[in-house]
């Protein structure tokens, strides 16, 4: 029971990073906007986690050897 809410969890997080990676490259985010009060607060607070994930991997992919930046 715990693994299968450790996997969901999981999930949620890539999917809030692929997410916050579509919004820094292609500028098109989630319209929270249009969501209701409570329910937009919480799909802010999700995306959030998204952004900090591309933020502690780019992070750690810029000081590591393996990684190289082009451009």
């Amino acid at each position: 029971m715990i693994g299968k809410l450790v996997h969901y969890a999981a999930d949620a997080i890539l999917v809030s990073a692929v997410l916050a990676g579509i919004k820094r490259s292609t500028g098109l985010s989630v319209a929270t906007s249009k969501l209701d009060g409570d329910l937009r607060s919480y799909v802010i607070q999700y995306l959030s986690i998204g952004e900090w994930v591309m933020d502690q991997g780019i992070s750690y992919m810029s000081s590591s050897k393996y990684f190289e930046r082009k451009r």
